[in-house]
């Protein structure tokens, strides 16, 4: 093994996750490549992105904190509506995340975001567009990346960033199962744990006073709902349809626009505010498309020389935000581990065992995690879709009756544990009521203060067991529940 050639880790995909795994690599000083399949790095499609307090965290070590900032207006109020447009209740929870994190949720055009992370890069240089990957050949000493223009790039590790329709992840697949000895590494039910069950029509608009300059709405339907968040020239929304028959991979659903447009009629007429119509927001689109929407995590992050990062490992619904920020985590986990390794070996190449501890450490970090990611997303996608009478009752009387910084509590011990870079120092980062996990002297629970933290703790419990217990039962649990 040549130790005289640097360690060098090949990203594939230049997505947020890929992006940010560079600007991390770039700023431990460790060799790598991006490759990315497209020639335009933030290409005109997609709606919004939000980071919250923990993603600003990575992005202020990363040193692209204030332009992030500069390119957000911080939200004021959440609305939640019922099919006819008039409120539910009204929230305080950017205002409450604020005060428990000491930083705004940016909420921006996701293209945006991709920009700022390309704009940002140190040496742009690593970043190679336009390439196609072919295939991936691990040899003793290292991995080969094949293009489909006959090129070929070399390094010791390959990092799948590409998506939740990640290429890497099915070679990682075909060379898990085809090892000597170990046929049944990656099972059928693992190759079909990513379920789709949700289209979703997303878009971005000009601004819509009708749901103000800063705001989010969500309105509740039976099995679909609306989402919208303003800025103050800018509208995006979601549009999620519960689907009859969820699917899973190899399947792929593409939508043409025809199709699209055919949905948004459908629904043209429903309001997502007391005085406007989806039709009329529709009819002030920017662009709008039609996609599908999957959630799940992976038991297998990482074979051989290969880890997937990502969406290409752990996907979630969209409605609470938390994707973008969670492929940030998992870049930052396994940079982490990955900077530990190095040391450890202080200039020589770690061996494939060394390299495998890492993924195994990174991955054992993540799956707890994710699945506590994933089930919060997951419930709060079905909540607002009405997907059961038993979550109607509870978005539309549990819900609005909870502690009005019940949402953002819960929250906030999701962003205080969050991850960050090991090597990088926060102490300028400004601090909220909450202390984060990793900089507490002693662990602690949250300290929990407000009067009507003792519901949110029994609504939690409900939430939990709201796939799990039905009929009367249920029933008097949930009623329980908004009483005491």
């Amino acid at each position: 093994m040549d130790s005289q050639v640097p360690f060098r880790a090949i990203i594939i995909g230049a997505g947020i996750s890929g992006l940010v795994t560079s600007h991390i690599l770039q700023s431990a000083n460790i060799s790598h490549i991006v490759l990315e399949r497209r020639v335009d790095i933030a290409p005109p499609e997609g709606a919004s992105i939000a980071i919250y307090p923990h993603g600003a965290r990575i992005l202020f070590q990363l040193g692209l904190y204030e332009r992030v900032k500069a390119a957000s207006v911080p939200c004021k109020w959440f609305f939640s509506r019922r099919p006819d447009g008039k409120a539910i209740s009204r929230n305080g929870l950017f205002k409450y995340v604020r005060e428990n994190h000491g930083h705004d949720i940016f909420l921006l055009e996701r293209r945006e975001l991709l920009q700022i992370l390309y704009d940002g890069l140190p040496d742009k240089s690593l970043v190679r567009r336009g390439c196609q990957i072919g295939d991936i050949e691990e040899h003793t000493s290292g991995v080969n990346v094949k293009l489909s223009d006959g090129t070929v790039e070399s390094g010791d590790i390959v990092i799948g960033a590409d998506g939740a329709y990640s290429w890497t992840r099915n070679l990682m697949w075909q060379h898990a199962n085809s090892r000597t000895g170990r046929p049944m590494t990656i099972t059928a039910k693992e190759k079909t744990s990513m379920v789709t069950s949700w289209k979703c029509l997303i878009g971005m608009a000009h601004g819509c006073p009708e749901l103000g300059q800063c705001d989010m709405t969500v309105v509740h339907n039976n099995r679909f709902s609306f989402l919208a968040l303003t800025q103050p020239t800018k509208t995006f929304f979601f549009v999620f349809f519960r689907l009859d028959k969820p699917f899973t991979w190899p399947k792929r659903e593409r939508f043409t626009e025809q199709e699209a447009e055919e949905l948004a009629a459908s629904v043209a007429d429903h309001p997502v505010s007391e005085t406007l119509l989806f039709g009329e927001l529709w009819k002030r689109r920017i662009r709008g498309q039609l996609i599908s929407i999957e959630e799940g995590i992976l038991e297998h992050w990482h074979d051989g020389r290969i880890v997937l990062i990502g969406d290409a490992v752990h996907k979630v619904t969209p409605n609470i935000a938390l994707g973008g920020n969670s492929s940030m985590e998992s870049a930052v986990v396994l940079c982490n581990h990955l900077h530990r390794m190095l040391d450890q070996h202080a200039g020589a190449k770690p061996s494939r065992d060394s390299i495998r501890k890492a993924f195994d450490m990174y991955q054992k970090e993540r799956i707890p995690r994710m699945k506590e990611i994933l089930e919060f997303s997951s419930l709060i996608t079905r909540v607002q879709a009405w997907e059961t009478p038993m979550l109607k009752f509870i978005a539309n009387w549990v819900l609005p009756y909870q502690a009005d910084r019940g949402i953002a509590d819960q929250l906030g011990e999701i962003i205080r544990r969050a991850p960050k870079l090991n090597w990088v120092d926060t102490n300028d980062f400004g601090k909220g009521r909450l202390a984060w996990q990793d900089e507490e002297k002693q662990p602690a629970k949250m300290e929990l203060k407000e009067k009507g933290d003792g519901q949110r703790r029994h609504l939690e419990a409900v939430f939990k067991g709201v796939f799990r217990v039905s009929g009367a039962l249920m029933f008097l649990i949930v009623v329980y529940s908004a009483l005491v």
